[in-house]
């Protein structure tokens, strides 16, 4: 028995070397993605001999289409040779997170950037200058797919530290791993939302004017308007819309999810934005008519009510406490 568990505990080690590993050629390959990008694309948007094939739009637009990504490749670049201390003791290796979670934040704010960069590579992607610098590169893939490497980045890190929680119950380092697989789901929440922000269609605003965005999900909404006709009222008790909600710290968004195209699991959905409340103008009453998985949002005096109903008693729950909070922290600053 003595010589199974023995055994067990080798092989355990032998998978986490194995993870380790792959965690390292991939922060290698990554970080020299990054570079790619920055020299190839970044840098030669202010190449004299290229500025001819840059379209009007694309002009002094390169921290918008790129974001905080010379940040990323720099912070990764010393990250890469931390992590390669722990190529011996895998295990540990949450600790290395651990120190640098304050600094993977960066991420929050290279997803928060997205939505204008993907905008403009929308308008842009077409362009001569763009097809210039990949044949130059020699990529078989577009600037878009490398701009997405930090979202996957941050994926891949939940994965890695998943696997190598797995191989090690009970040995030193495995909370540190927990604690840190823990962090990296906040952060990819964050950049989850944000991935569904880039997709809304139709608001005129800005985006990132609203404040961070906390929470988003899909529910079904009835309206009750105490003006207009009272028939608008009678036919909006019985049929809900269904509405995907975006909270922010400033605004609550109502958008239509719209049919989703692509193949498989790459399918992006996409919202129609439909109106906007102020959380400033926002009331909230916890529970609506008798059902524990509804919610209303009102405002202008409950002249304008939303009953808003979760798939969840949990998802209402969650929603409520983080409306709350928003309009906790509004009266603090007050």
């Amino acid at each position: 028995s003595r010589h199974a568990s023995l055994s067990e505990e080798e092989e355990n080690l032998a998978v986490l070397r194995h993870v380790m590993n792959e965690l390292l050629e991939t922060e290698r390959v990554y970080v020299e993605e990054l570079l790619c990008v920055l020299q190839g694309y970044a840098s030669e948007m202010d190449n004299p001999g290229m500025s001819h094939l840059i379209p009007p739009s694309l002009n002094n637009k390169k921290e918008v289409l790129f974001g905080n990504m010379p940040e990323i490749y720099h912070f990764h670049k010393t990250f890469l040779r931390e992590l390669e201390q722990y190529t011996d003791c895998p295990e540990l290796v949450g600790r290395c997170f651990l120190q640098r979670m304050t600094d993977l934040q960066i991420y929050e704010k290279y997803c928060h950037n997205k939505p204008r960069s993907e905008s403009l590579w929308r308008q842009c992607s077409d362009c001569a200058f763009f097809h210039e610098c990949q044949k130059k590169l020699e990529h078989k893939l577009g600037l878009d797919s490398y701009l997405l490497k930090p979202v996957q980045r941050i994926t891949k890190y939940q994965l890695l530290l998943k696997e190598m929680l797995k191989y090690s119950r009970g040995r030193e380092g495995a909370d540190d791993l927990q604690e840190a697989l823990t962090s990296i789901v906040g952060i990819l929440k964050a950049v989850n939302d944000s991935m569904h922000l880039i997709a809304i269609t139709g608001y005129e605003g800005n985006l990132s004017e609203l404040g961070k965005l906390l929470m988003q999900g899909s529910f079904s909404v009835w309206t009750e308007h105490k003006k207009g006709h009272a028939k608008v009222k009678d036919l909006a008790r019985f049929k809900p819309m269904q509405r995907h909600i975006f909270l922010h710290e400033k605004a609550l968004l109502f958008c239509k999810k719209r049919e989703e195209n692509g193949e498989g699991y790459e399918k992006a959905p996409s919202y129609s934005f439909k109106q906007s409340l102020s959380m400033s103008a926002v009331g909230i009453t916890e529970n609506a008519k008798g059902d524990n998985k509804k919610f209303e949002i009102w405002c202008n005096s409950r002249e304008e009510v939303y009953i808003v109903q979760a798939p969840t008693a949990d998802m209402k729950t969650t929603w409520v406490n983080e409306i709350r909070k928003v309009l906790t922290t509004q009266l603090e600053a007050c």
